[in-house]
């Protein structure tokens, strides 16, 4: 009897499970998508029954009971999620997650600064493996879906393969990054812009504090990742750690949900900036400074927020969004004039330039309120200006082929929000997939993906992450 290779073995198991698959989603002509996968795997594809498809089903409910598990690990009381990095909640999320990765017999391993990395050793391991994941860290009163679906999701993906029998070539890693969220130290994607290699990032995590007076370094040996400052190189990642990179994520906006569509591929991540603004005025009794003397931190503050509002709709493109997020007044009292002014803006678009060019505009609008009503401009800091990131072509094809054999109607779209894939786009070829989410709720304890698009989106992932595996 001749015995069949590994790579061709794991070639024809996933042609099976293409054709169950296909099969199972209603609607597919078995016969097409046999010879399809025929086509793709070499050689053809058994008929006898013996194959693993039948076994090719998610375990919704399992993965609905997870993320209903992580949720409860919170600071803030159901529906709701907050689970700042670092703290109690934080640390006993990493240590749910861990336990998971190790049920399923994956190698475990974590960085200096905590990124988990659940590995599935492949055929030919000394090739760049196939990563995909998320984040679990929640902004104060959220979902429980942001992020978390991309780390338990990845993993029932992992474990759908498994079940099925299939042999990975290249190794399958799970990442459950550090830190997206910027709550509190102000810095979004903390874990992955570590991992692409930003040396300024790694200097600036030296100093840094929260609103606490906390520095990062001592918060994170609070939750057990004692470093020393040269540490945090080590995090960085080398060019060819991964072949390819696959996040699964809700839409956080309407769009899908709106036009029926199960499964968004998102073609490219917009460029986000973060811009932080200062006025100081003259404060003074509410009653007894009158109009015309007054120097108001406050309105000017005011007249700004206005004038981002105001050059984002000049761009002419729907793709410019700004957000005047933060907007603080000091005294902060009534009947107080505000002496001080603080705002923090967000500018967004899938245009480099056409971002750059609002936050220009922006920059001069503060300089001239700042002349008209007699208040100093302290400060005007570009925190961050990222650009944009675009999925690469070979892992969009490999998104489109797992939807079209899943028959799974799909939209190509660009993501708006920021994702942990913005970054490991310079270390790796990217891409992500989309589900639905509750009339674009996200962000709030509102927030919700039914079973149904979860199964759809860990199976376009399993699909994308087999055959990114064997090639």
């Amino acid at each position: 009897m001749t015995m069949m290779s590994e790579p061709k073995a794991s070639r024809l198991l996933l042609a099976v499970l293409l054709v169950g698959a296909a099969a199972a989603a209603g609607g597919h002509d078995d016969a097409v998508a046999r010879r399809t996968m025929e086509e793709f795997a070499g050689f053809p594809a058994s008929d006898g029954g013996e194959g693993p498809s039948t076994a090719f089903r998610v375990d919704s409910e399992g993965l609905q009971r997870q993320i209903d598990e992580l949720a409860s690990f919170s600071d803030s009381p159901a529906p709701s999620v907050t689970r700042v990095l670092y703290s109690d909640k934080d640390v006993q999320a990493r240590r749910y997650i861990k336990g998971i990765m190790n049920q399923l017999g994956l190698a475990v391993r974590e960085d200096a600064v905590g990124n988990i990395f659940g590995s599935w050793e492949g055929s030919e391991a000394g090739l760049g493996a196939v990563g995909t994941g998320s984040h679990v860290d929640a902004i104060p009163f959220s979902g429980k879906y942001d992020g978390v679906l991309g780390v338990l999701g990845a993993l029932e993906a992992i474990s759908l393969l498994k079940r099925s029998g299939f042999q990975p070539k290249r190794s399958l890693e799970v990442i459950m990054f550090t830190s997206e969220e910027p709550t509190r130290f102000g810095i979004s994607c903390l874990g992955s812009r570590l991992m692409a290699g930003i040396e300024e990032l790694a200097q600036s995590l030296r100093k840094v504090v929260d609103n606490q007076n906390v520095s990062f370094l001592d918060a994170a040996e609070s939750a057990g990742y004692k470093m020393d400052p040269k540490d945090l190189q080590s995090v960085f990642l080398k060019k060819d750690s991964y072949s390819a990179f696959i996040e699964l994520h809700i839409e956080q906006g309407p769009i899908l949900e709106k036009e029926g569509i199960p499964i968004g591929i998102v073609t490219a991540i917009a460029a986000p900036a973060s811009t932080t603004v200062e006025f100081e005025g003259n404060g003074g009794h509410a009653g007894a400074v009158l109009m015309p003397a007054r120097n108001d931190a406050g309105l000017a503050a005011a007249e700004l927020a206005l004038a981002v509002e105001k050059h984002v709709l000049e761009s002419g493109s729907i793709d410019t969004v700004g957000t005047v997020g933060i907007l603080q007044l000091h005294p902060g009292a009534i009947n107080s004039i505000p002496s001080k002014s603080h705002l923090e803006i967000d500018v967004r678009d899938i245009d480099e330039k056409r971002r750059n060019d609002v936050i220009e505009k922006i920059r001069r609008s503060a300089t001239e309120i700042s002349k008209n009503r007699g208040v100093v401009l302290s400060e005007f800091k570009i925190v961050n200006q990222d650009p944009p990131a675009l999925s690469d072509q070979s892992v969009v094809e490999a998104m489109e082929f797992a939807a079209k054999q899943l028959n799974l109607e799909y939209k190509k779209m660009i993501s708006r929000a920021y994702h942990d894939s913005l970054f490991m786009a310079r270390v790796s070829p990217m891409g992500m997939i989309f589900i639905p989410c509750y009339k674009g709720y996200s962000h709030k304890p509102e927030e919700y993906a039914s079973p149904e698009d979860m199964t759809n989106g860990v199976k376009v992932l399993a699909l994308t992450m087999a055959k990114l595996s064997l090639e």
